[in-house]
């Protein structure tokens, strides 16, 4: 029988499988994601390594498909294990960089517009940040199921952020969210241009003064797993 050959991995908490040279869809997507009767991920990235680019499909667990994560591209390069690694997204190119346990993803520029009350920051993917003032994040999502949505709040060296994804629900961390919410507070005079960003699964770093926004966070090897091919 066929065997799928998978690696997790995580940022933050944030967790991916990983399909290196092998093709991947939503109803996989949503078969090996779910934490009940699969194996359990935030999404399910295919990936094909041609040269020096990697070419990148990411599945959330709803099996709807995303242009870009950032900690999905971090997870990419611990499973493609160079140190540095130029993947198409549907976003467009993104360049990742790996230091042992730590990636650097350049996120590309970001636009923004004021929308309900927050900004509304493309990534590459849409994303709407919030001020938090103790909101339902479940009920604030639940109203924008179209967008990521982010709730920020100051703090000393940063902010503190939470959020609820699109196709995916609450999560521990968001690599392209933390991007979204460190744009929005820079713009709103709550943070500098180099921040942390503060999130239920730990710490990442934004760095805004470049013409590219940068993203800075911890990556872990969960496992490898094969399972039968459908």
């Amino acid at each position: 029988m066929p065997v799928l050959t998978l690696t997790k991995h995580h940022g933050l908490g944030n967790d991916f499988l990983v399909a290196l040279d092998q093709s991947v869809d939503g109803p996989m997507a949503r078969a090996l994601c779910d934490r009940h009767r699969g194996i359990g991920a935030d999404g399910l990235i295919g990936a094909f390594v041609d040269g020096t680019y990697v070419t990148f499909e990411l599945y959330n667990c709803d099996g709807s498909r995303a242009e870009v994560s950032g900690n999905g591209l971090a997870c990419l390069a611990q499973a493609v294990g160079r140190d540095r690694i130029e993947v198409r997204t549907d976003a467009g190119v993104r360049v990742v960089t790996l230091d042992l346990d730590r990636a650097t993803v350049d996120m590309a520029a970001a636009t923004t517009k004021e929308m309900d009350g927050g900004l509304f920051v493309d990534m590459g993917n849409p994303h709407l940040v919030l001020r938090d003032e103790g909101q339902d994040l479940v009920a604030v999502g639940q109203q924008h199921l179209d967008l990521n949505v982010e709730l920020i709040a100051p703090a000393s060296d940063g902010i503190r952020m939470r959020v609820h994804e699109r196709g995916v629900g609450v999560t521990d961390a968001c690599g392209s969210g933390a991007c979204a919410s460190a744009v929005a507070a820079h713009t709103w005079g709550m943070a500098g241009e180099r921040l942390t960003v503060h999130q239920d699964g730990g710490d990442a770093m934004v760095d805004l003064s470049g013409d590219s926004i940068r993203y800075t966070v911890p990556v872990g090897y969960i496992g490898r797993i094969e399972v039968p091919c459908p």
